[in-house]
């Protein structure tokens, strides 16, 4: 069969595949993915075509990546999609430039910088009466006498994650806790003594388990209007170094009043394509903390497409098929995990979730987007059972009842 058009999604881990799935599943086509090294979630697979570019994610490489690619297919519509955060940094970048060639539903980067900075980001929610978690900054200049606003413990993060990605350092995390003075001293010593020298978050640490998280996927269309949200409440998050905050386990859930301010926020601003938001539920007022946004899809956002609503297509009918579409809220309930369900049942603690997880599973509503029977042959199941039980030896090692990262 001839495709109408070539996905291309920059990125090769686990998020690259639930679009390459959800593409699949909704065309039968198979995406090109390009990426710096070929992760297992996309290996030995079918239903798309994998090339390796050494260094993609770095501005003298991409862009004349990206042209020798669009010249290769001169014959195809070209859709360029982002996996992750870097990526779809130098997509907006370079979004003149690629726009000759390609299909490119991100926003400009004007836009771009008034969100993405993490102090900048704050003064919007103000204005949008978001709130968010009582936040400061610190600098490699002050870090030695700063003293945090409030109790502990606190987080502290990365405010450039780009930069951080590639710093190296002992007992490096993707998001620290500290809870008292000691830590938080040791703690942005080692950052500070590494290639890492831009600012560093400090936010309040808001009470509750995994299960008060809560992540928006939204897709707006080409004519800036809201065409697809879709609200997750995660049970259990990924508790490996590398992994922290990222979420390992969601429940499909529904909340009108937060999609609508999401709603009005996004079209406000002029934002256009996918936008992903995480929060956390406070329980001390009531209200969801706005931790970020991310201007691509989330790692996880595959659970939107296992809901029912395939988050491919509203991209693809939109600036590939011209097809028109109205907006929807998604309301299905559906389980979405990358864990084996004895990973979730021990380490997940709302038990309430964990009743509703185990009847959906019943009822066969639940997915994990690595495992698709459509695109199985023995190596790759061999591979991917083999990183699914290896999430049994990483929650031994790194998981702590408290709910923090110690």
């Amino acid at each position: 069969m001839e495709q109408p058009f070539l996905p291309i999604l920059l990125g090769s881990d686990m998020n690259a595949y639930g679009m390459a799935r959800a593409f699949y599943e909704a065309y039968g086509l198979k995406p090109l993915i390009l990426g710096r090294s070929h992760l297992t979630a996309t290996q030995d697979s079918r239903i798309l075509h994998f090339k390796e570019i050494a260094n993609l994610n770095q501005q003298d490489v991409f862009v004349p990546a990206l042209e020798k690619i669009a010249k290769q297919y001169s014959d195809k519509k070209l859709l360029l999609l982002a996996c992750g955060d870097d990526y779809a940094k130098l997509i907006i970048k370079n979004k003149q430039e690629l726009e000759k060639y390609f299909t490119v539903p991100y926003i400009d980067e004007s836009l771009m910088d008034q969100i993405l900075l993490k102090e900048n980001f704050y003064k919007m929610c103000e204005k949008y009466n978001f709130k968010y978690p009582g936040t400061t900054t610190v600098t490699a200049e002050n870090y030695e006498e700063f003293t945090p606003p409030f109790e502990y413990p606190i987080i502290l993060k990365a405010s450039n994650s780009v930069a951080y990605w590639a710093c190296s350092f002992p007992g490096k995390k993707k998001v620290f806790v500290a809870h008292d003075e000691a830590e938080k001293t040791a703690i942005l010593k080692a950052i500070y003594a590494s290639s890492y020298q831009d600012t560093m978050i400090v936010q309040e640490f808001i009470p509750g388990d995994d299960s008060y998280m809560r992540v928006l996927n939204a897709y707006v269309g080409k004519d800036g209007k809201v065409k697809l949200m879709c609200l997750g409440n995660p049970i259990l998050e990924e508790h490996s170094p590398d992994g922290i905050g990222s979420y390992a386990a969601i429940i499909t859930t529904h909340d009108e009043k937060l999609m609508d301010k999401v709603r009005h926020f996004l079209e406000d601003i002029g934002y256009t394509g996918f936008a992903n938001f995480d929060m956390k539920y406070d329980a001390r007022d009531g209200e969801y903390k706005l931790f970020e946004i991310n201007l691509r899809n989330g790692r996880s956002s595959y659970f939107v497409t296992a809901a029912g609503y395939n988050l491919m297509k509203y991209v693809a009918d939109d600036h590939m098929l011209n097809i028109k579409q109205e907006l929807t809220y998604a309301n299905n309930k559906h389980l979405w995990m990358i864990i084996p369900k004895g990973v979730l049942f021990k380490y997940a603690s709302n038990e309430k979730m964990k009743i509703e997880a185990k009847s959906l599973i019943r009822q066969g509503k639940w997915t994990n987007s690595l495992f698709y029977k459509e695109d199985m042959n023995l190596k790759r199941w061999v591979k991917i059972t083999l990183n699914n039980l290896n999430y049994y030896r990483k929650y031994k090692k790194y998981f702590n009842k408290k709910g923090l990262e110690e």
